[in-house]
């Protein structure tokens, strides 16, 4: 080989060493950077000696990125759901709780009973009407504590829309971008690190499938065939409100479902277009979880107020009367049961605060005037009613035979069956989230590995720098002859 030759093969084995050593140092350097892809470059043997650097590949696995993704998803949706309970539950309280639904019921009934053991103790009589309205307050608050959770979900949904929306749009430019410089040979690899992230965001709100199209651009499509990115950015389209009570559903048309490109598409089901993911967990909370909890909630304030509205019961009472506790002051129809915990207010003429007369737990709600005030058959009654097991009419009934507070007590355990089963499903799709992601990372940068490649770098650095050092000795002493 002539010393021309020579000195452009170790030219060109510098030239290697130096792009190497720029790989390396950014891989080290990013190597905890979100959507990196390690970097590596090929070599090659120029046809007349030398080492021939060819393109910048980027490793990645992309089975496993594309399994991780909908193990994400998969994550989102369950800790969404299970959140949800827990929230419900919450509201409801522990049988412990001094602020539980149960405890409260409780109290009212304790009550009552030492108002029939001394009704003549006006005091007696004045709590067992304030643990009546502190009861209907309850209902109250549980009833907007779930409106309030279903309010939240719908906002949530608009920021997980618009967001869904933006990162599209911006996958498809990433994709333009890629096929041009793909096309001129430039280096895409961080445009691809970028796509990476923005394609992770979006897993995150909904499942996504990755497929390679030509040109380095990628199509996104759902696991249940919604097309979110095929050439141009699909449009996702939703309408927040700003309040929710609880007759307001999507099937009356008074929340937003979603559509997709301008068409109307399924927010609910294991099929749904955009099923699994935060997103669908979002539409189950405000649309399913919150609304069936609101369903047994009403139940049970309607089983409270039909105990008490009962001419059978309390003798002063008319046909048609309000009783002891009512919709909204009125008498309660079986046919205004949605929302009923919502309006549930105990009698104000039993109520001492509100200008009413607690005598009349004693005496009867409609009586003209206090009548003997040793006379506790009323409130045994009423204790009793509070007590009888009987099963509940509503649709959302069990069909089980309760008291009152076992209905509530019924629907605490479900719930709280339910919430388990929830709290289970989130362990096991974060613990397969984890794995998958563990697996992943262990097949980005290992800095070790980066390092030992460096040295190995360095030495075939300190070899061609010998060679031209070489050349330079020999041509010195051929320009000394």
């Amino acid at each position: 080989m002539s010393l021309s030759a020579s000195m452009s093969a170790a030219l060109s084995g510098l030239n290697a060493t130096r792009r190497a050593t720029d790989l390396i140092s950014s891989n080290v350097a990013n190597a905890l950077t979100e959507g990196y892809g390690r970097r590596s470059m090929s070599l090659s043997v120029r046809p007349l000696g030398g080492v021939q650097v060819g393109a910048i590949e980027r490793n990645v696995n992309e089975r496993v990125i594309g399994d991780r993704r909908l193990a994400q998803a998969a994550a989102g949706e369950a800790e969404t759901r299970a959140n949800a309970l827990i929230r419900i539950e919450a509201l409801l309280g522990a049988p412990d709780e001094a602020s539980a639904l149960t405890s409260a019921y409780a109290r009212f009934e304790g009550a009552l009973i030492e108002a029939a053991s001394r009704p003549d103790v006006p005091a007696r009589l004045d709590t067992a009407a304030r643990a009546g309205v502190a009861l209907a307050e309850k209902f109250d608050t549980i009833s907007d504590g779930i409106q309030n959770m279903r309010l939240e979900a719908d906002q949530s949904i608009k920021r997980m829309v618009d967001t869904l929306n933006s990162s599209l749009e911006q996958v498809a430019e990433l994709n333009a971008l890629i096929f041009n410089s793909s096309s001129g040979g430039q280096d895409a690899a961080a445009l691809h690190d970028q796509r990476q992230v923005l394609i992770d965001g979006i897993a995150e709100i909904v499942p996504v499938r990755q497929v390679q199209r030509e040109g380095g651009k990628v199509a996104l499509f759902t696991p249940t065939g919604g097309i979110l990115l095929e050439g141009t950015a699909a449009e996702v389209g939703f309408s927040s409100v700003n309040l929710i009570t609880p007759d307001m559903t999507l099937a009356s048309g008074a929340l937003s479902g979603l559509t997709l490109n301008g068409n109307a598409v399924r927010t609910d089901g294991n099929n749904a277009p955009f099923a699994g993911g935060t997103l669908h967990a979002l539409f189950a909370q405000r649309d399913e979880i919150a609304v069936e909890a609101q369903a047994s909630l009403d139940m049970m304030a309607r089983d409270l107020v039909e105990r008490f509205q009962d001419p059978a019961l309390d003798g002063t009472l008319g046909a048609g009367d309000a009783g002891l506790f009512t919709d909204g002051g009125a008498a309660f129809l079986a046919t205004d049961e949605e929302g009923l915990s919502a309006r549930l207010e105990f009698n104000i003429l039993a109520d001492p605060d509100s200008g009413g007369d607690s005598w009349r737990l004693r005496d009867g709600l409609g009586a003209a005037a206090s009548g003997p005030v040793g006379n506790a058959s009323l409130l045994q009654a009423l204790t009793d009613r509070l007590n009888e097991s009987r099963p509940s009419p509503s649709a959302a009934a069990t069909g089980l035979s309760r008291s009152a507070s076992g209905h509530a007590a019924d629907f605490l355990s479900g719930l709280a069956a339910t919430r388990d089963a929830g709290e289970v499903e989130m362990s096991y799709q974060m613990a397969r989230f984890d794995t998958l992601r563990a697996t992943e990372l262990a097949g980005g940068v290992d800095t070790d590995r980066e390092l030992q490649q460096l040295l190995i770098v360095e030495q075939n650095y300190a070899a061609n720098a010998r060679v031209i050092q070489t050349i330079d000795e020999l041509i010195q002493r051929i320009m000394a002859i």
